[in-house]
């Protein structure tokens, strides 16, 4: 069975991230996978292993002499060129078209989700092409998670790979790690950081630069990290500030204290995708201000609540979202495949 997979990077390579653990995925389930992207140079460092059974390619041109596989996944509404869409409603049978939708906690994914769009006109006449939402609950399509990821987690031992990388914190100090956008409110972190011994381990992006230590916080600027590595990154840190959705999930799973950036847009709209989320997972209440300080809906203050709860509460998140099918399992049940 083969998959094709269709990806276009809009910026921070964040779709790509979400694309490539879908095709790691769905190669280590012995699924093909042809990942169409029209710019994979991110590729070189967030994976430069790469499964024998996942074949990138570029993002195809109107002359592309290919027959579609048996699965096509059009990622967060990106629409597949015409001319391959145009071979996808003359193949017998016809493929199965789905697009996968961007993540959120809001109410209308659950009425969203699975819904199919008959394509009457065009190239795709004919088709019919189906949304599937991944989500928190049991109405969505659920989270990416590769199966044994959490024992994987359990058995993990921080401070030997962070002493392996070098990466070790001083006695008494918290491991904080951070993936961000651009964020004014970066000096009132670091304030807040501060308050108690802290190594800070930065990521690469534009917060790295400006970065600056200062008495009680120690700075570490990181390379860019495959996806491996950045997951162990943030397991083995005490706590992690997170972008976007990739990221977003993988903290989730890592069971540890996090704070959210979410993708900032024009219209504000992702405010109330904040607060949606953490409604859905009963963020505590001190918890919530710091997340909304970090996304500008307030003023982010020192110190930082207590970690104890937070970390109390990302366990228990993580096993109500582990008790759902992971988003894969719960898309070859859609499509009516078995791995």
């Amino acid at each position: 069975m083969i998959w094709d997979l269709f990806c276009r990077v809009i910026d921070n390579h964040g779709d790509l991230g979400v694309c490539w653990r879908l095709a790691r995925d769905l190669a280590a389930r012995g699924r093909r996978v042809r990942l169409w992207v029209d710019d994979a140079s991110a590729l070189r460092w967030m994976a430069p292993e790469r499964p024998s059974g996942i074949e990138v390619r570029d993002w195809p041109t109107a002359d592309v002499d290919i027959t579609p596989g048996d699965v096509v996944i059009e990622a967060f509404g990106c629409e597949p060129p015409a001319a391959f869409v145009m071979r996808m409603a003359a193949r017998t049978p016809a493929p199965r078209w789905v697009n996968l939708e961007y993540l959120s906690a809001e109410d209308y994914v659950e009425r969203s989700h699975g819904l199919a769009s008959p394509i009457f006109h065009g190239p795709g006449a004919g088709l019919t092409r189906h949304f599937f939402y991944p989500g928190f609950t049991e109405r969505t399509g659920g989270l990416l998670r590769e199966p044994g990821l959490l024992d994987e987690v359990q058995a993990f031992d921080a401070q030997a790979w962070l002493t392996q990388r070098g990466w070790a914190p001083h006695p008494g100090e918290r491991v904080v790690s951070l993936f961000a956008y651009d964020n004014p409110a970066l000096p009132d972190l670091l304030a807040a950081l501060a308050e108690q011994p802290t190594l800070l381990l930065v990521c690469p992006g534009p917060l790295q630069s400006r970065v600056a230590e200062q008495p009680g916080l120690r700075c570490i600027a990181l390379p860019y990290l495959a996806q491996p590595d950045f997951d162990r990154l943030l397991w083995a840190s005490d706590l992690n500030l997170v972008r976007g959705e990739d990221s977003f999930v993988r903290a989730q799973w890592a069971g540890r204290p996090f704070i959210w950036q979410i993708y900032p847009q024009h219209d504000d709209a992702h405010h109330a995708k904040l607060e949606a989320f953490m409604h859905r997972a009963q963020l505590p209440p001190a918890w919530q201000a710091v997340w909304r300080g970090w996304n500008g809906l307030a003023r982010l203050s020192a110190p930082l609540p207590p970690l104890a709860p937070l970390l109390a509460h990302a366990r228990d998140w993580r096993a109500q979202l582990a008790a759902q099918a992971d988003l894969l399992t719960q898309l070859e049940g859609f499509l009516g495949v078995s791995s």
